[in-house]
C-alpha cells in the first residue's frame, strides 16, 4: 500500500459498497451513530486513495472514476490528508461514548489512537512521511512512485473492457506528475538536509535506470498493458498511445528525478541512522513507537534484543550439535548450513520455479492443519509469486498482499528471488508460515471478512500487532508439529526468531547508537548466518524504515506472553484465543487489555 494512503496505521478496507450484504448493523443508537461516522471517514479517505480502491475492487459504481486516478503526491495532497485526519480526530473526540457497547468503545478507542498518533507525527516531523508509518526519505529503494506505480499497474490494474483500458491510459498519463511531485518534495526536504545515505541512493539510481533501460514499448507499463488488452480481446491500437506516454512523458520525468538523485548522491554521507536528521533522536523514538505501539527508548530496544539473541542462539546451538554441527559460533555454523548444496535451489529460472512450487505445497500442507487451531478460516485463497524483477533489487525478502474483495485476485505472498542463495531450503517453511498461513493471511483476511467490525478497522494495520502475530504464527507451526522429523526445518524457524531479535539490536544500533551500515551488516551476518546479500538488503531496509523492524519481536513477545497467561485459566481453548483476530488489529496495549478481560487475567 502507498505509504500515505489511509495514514498507514489507519489503513482500512471494506466489504460494504462492493458487497453490502456483508455489513453488519450495530445494535443501539449510539453504536449506529459511531458506525455511520467511521464509515463516512472510510469512504472519505477512499476517495483520495485510488490505488487502494483498485486493490480492493472498490473502484466501481459511483467510484468508478477512481480507476483513472493516482494518489496526489503534491504538497497540497499531503496537506489535505493531514487536515482530514485532524478534522476526523476532532469529530471523534466530541463523540459521547457513554452509550456505546463494549465492541463499539473498542472501535472508538482504536481509531482515536490511530488518529492521535498520526496527527502528532505529521505535525512534528514535516519531512518524508510520518502520517502513520515513518519513512524519512521521499526517494529510496523502497519509497517513491517511480517504483510503486509500475508494479501497481502490472499486478493490480484490470483491463476487461474499453473503459478500463482508457482508465489505464489515464493513470499512465498521471504518472509523470506523481514522479515530479515526489521529486519536488524530495528537493524541498534535501534543502533541510533530509535525503538518504549514499548507499541507499546508489540502489535508488540503479532502480531508476532499470525503469528506463528498455525501449518504451518493452517496459512493464506498456508490455503488461498490451498483454491485458489481448487477454480481453480488445484492439491493440491503445498500445501505441501507452508507448508514446512512456516515451514522451514518463521517461523525461524519470530523467528529472534521476538528475536530482544523482546530485544528492554527490553530497550524501554514509551515516546510516536517522539521528543525523532534524530532531533525529525524537524522530526515531516516534518511529519505533508508531511501528510497535510500545514506547521504548533506543537503549531499551537494544538491551531486549541482546537478551533475546543470547536465549535463541542457545536453543539453535543445542539442535545443531545433535546434527553434528558443533564447530564455530552459531552464526558460523548457520553460514555453513546455508552453503550446503543440498540446501540450495539453482539460481536459475527453473530453480526459482521449483522453489515457488515447493512454497505452494507448504501452504497446502498447513491449510489442511488450520482447523486444529482456528474455528474460523478465511474465504480468500493465497498463492506465492516472485517479487517482480524490476523492483527486486530494493524490495524486502518477502511480503503479503491481501486479496481483492470481489474475488478477482487472490491474496499473494511475494518472495524475493534475486538470488536463491538468500533463501536456503531449511528456512523456507517458516517464511511461508509467516507471510501466508497461519500468519498474515489469516490475520488480515479474518479481519477483512469480519461482519462485526466497522469498515475503517477491517484493514486497520498496527505493525506490532500484525508482524507480532506473523512471528507468533511461526512458533505456532512448530508447536503444531510441522517440523516433526525435520530438525533443520526447526533450525530454520529458530533462525527466523533469531533474525527478528537481531533486528532489535541493529535497528537501535544504527538509529540510536550511531552504528555504521557495515557494523550493522557484519553483526547481522555473524549472529544469524544469513547470507550477505540478503543481510545487506535487510540493513538497507532498516535504514529507510526506522523502527519498523522492531515491531516483529516486540509484538511476538506480547502475543506469546498473553497466550501463555491465558492458558493458565480454566476452560482455555486455543481456537477461542485465536478468535481475537476477528476483532481486528489494535495497539498492543489494547490487545493486552482485551485478552485479559476475555480470560479473566488479573
Amino acid at each position: 500500500m502507498h505509504r500515505r494512503q489511509f495514514m498507514a496505521g489507519s489503513a482500512a478496507v471494506s466489504l460494504a459498497g462492493a458487497l453490502p450484504a456483508y455489513a453488519a448493523t450495530p445494535t443501539g443508537t449510539a453504536d449506529a451513530a459511531l458506525r455511520a461516522m467511521l464509515d463516512r471517514f472510510f469512504y472519505g479517505r477512499l476517495d483520495d486513495a485510488p490505488e487502494q480502491a483498485t486493490r480492493l475492487g472498490l473502484d466501481t459504481g459511483p467510484r468508478a472514476g477512481l480507476k483513472a486516478r493516482l494518489t496526489d503526491e503534491s504538497a497540497a495532497g499531503r496537506a489535505r490528508d493531514l487536515a482530514r485526519a485532524k478534522a476526523e480526530l476532532a469529530e471523534l473526540s466530541r463523540f459521547d461514548t457513554a452509550g456505546l457497547s463494549p465492541s463499539a468503545k473498542l472501535d472508538h478507542e482504536v481509531v482515536t489512537y490511530q488518529l492521535t498518533h498520526a496527527v502528532a507525527g505529521a505535525e512534528r516531523f514535516t519531512y518524508g512521511s510520518s502520517l502513520g508509518r515513518f519513512a524519512p526519505y521521499v526517494l529510496s529503494q523502497l519509497t517513491g512512485p517511480y517504483r510503486d506505480v509500475p508494479d501497481f499497474l502490472e499486478s493490480q490494474v484490470r483491463v476487461r473492457d474499453a473503459a478500463e483500458a482508457d482508465a489505464y491510459l489515464a493513470r499512465l498519463e498521471a504518472f509523470p506528475k506523481s514522479i515530479d511531485d515526489s521529486t519536488e518534495q524530495q528537493r524541498g526536504d534535501a534543502a533541510r538536509g533530509v535525503f538518504a545515505p549514499d548507499y541507499i541512493l546508489d540502489t535508488t539510481l540503479r532502480q531508476l535506470a532499470s525503469a528506463m533501460d528498455k525501449p518504451a514499448d518493452q517496459t512493464v507499463m506498456v508490455a503488461t498493458f498490451a498483454a491485458k488488452l489481448q487477454a480481453a480481446n480488445l484492439p491493440a491500437d491503445r498500445v501505441a498511445l501507452a508507448t508514446a506516454i512512456v516515451q514522451q512523458k514518463v521517461f523525461p520525468a524519470l530523467e528529472r528525478q534521476r538528475a536530482l538523485v544523482t546530485a544528492l548522491r554527490a553530497k550524501a554521507t554514509h551515516d546510516a541512522g536517522c539521528w543525523r536528521l532534524p530532531d533525529g533522536a525524537a524522530y526515531y523514538a516516534a518511529a519505533a513507537e508508531a511501528a510497535t505501539t510500545v514506547a521504548m527508548s533506543g537503549d531499551e530496544i537494544h538491551r531486549l534484543g541482546l537478551a533475546q539473541v543470547a536465549e535463541i542462539s542457545a536453543r539453535i546451538d543445542t539442535i545443531l550439535k545433535t546434527q553434528g554441527l558443533s564447530q564455530g559460533t552459531v552464526g558460523e555454523r548457520l553460514v555453513a548450513l546455508n552453503e550446503r548444496p543440498d540446501q540450495l535451489y539453482p539460481n536459475t529460472d527453473p530453480g526459482r520455479e521449483a522453489l515457488l512450487a515447493h512454497l505452494n505445497r507448504q501452504i497446502v500442507a498447513m491449510q489442511a492443519r488450520l482447523p486444529e487451531a482456528f474455528a474460523t478460516l478465511p474465504k480468500a485463497p493465497v498463492e506465492v509469486r516472485r517479487v517482480p524483477p524490476t523492483i527486486q533489487a530494493g524490495a524486502p525478502g518477502g511480503y503479503y498482499q491481501n486479496a481483492s474483495l470481489d474475488g478477482s485476485r487472490p491474496a499473494i505472498y511475494y518472495i524475493n528471488l534475486r538470488d536463491t542463495f538468500d533463501r536456503p531450503k531449511f528456512g523456507l517453511a517458516t517464511l511461508t508460515h509467516h507471510e501466508a498461513v497461519p500468519g498474515h493471511h489469516l490475520q488480515v483476511s479474518l479481519a477483512l471478512e469480519s461482519t462485526e467490525i466497522p469498515l475503517i478497522r477491517r484493514r486497520g494495520f498496527f505493525s506490532g500487532y500484525s508482524e507480532g502475530w506473523a512471528l507468533y504464527s511461526e512458533q505456532l507451526a512448530d508447536e503444531m508439529g510441522m517440523y516433526d522429523g525435520d530438525p533443520l526445518g526447526q533450525v530454520g524457524y529458530l533462525q527466523s526468531l533469531l533474525f527478528r531479535a537481531t533486528r532489535l539490536v541493529v535497528d537501535s544500533g544504527m538509529h540510536a547508537k550511531r552504528w555504521s551500515r557495515e557494523k550493522a551488516t557484519d553483526y547481522l551476518i555473524a549472529t544469524t548466518g544469513i547470507a550477505r546479500g540478503r543481510s545487506q538488503g535487510e540493513i538497507d531496509r532498516y535504514t529507510v524504515w526506522p523502527g519498523q523492524a522492531c515491531s516483529y519481536k516486540i509484538g511476538h513477545t506480547v502475543w506469546t506472553r498473553l497466550r501463555d497467561e491465558a492458558r493458565t485459566r480454566p476452560g482455555f481453548d486455543l481456537k477461542a484465543f485465536h478468535a481475537v483476530l476477528l476483532q481486528g488489529a489494535m495497539p498492543l496495549a489494547v490487545l493486552e487489555r482485551v485478552v485479559r478481560q476475555r480470560w479473566g487475567l488479573a
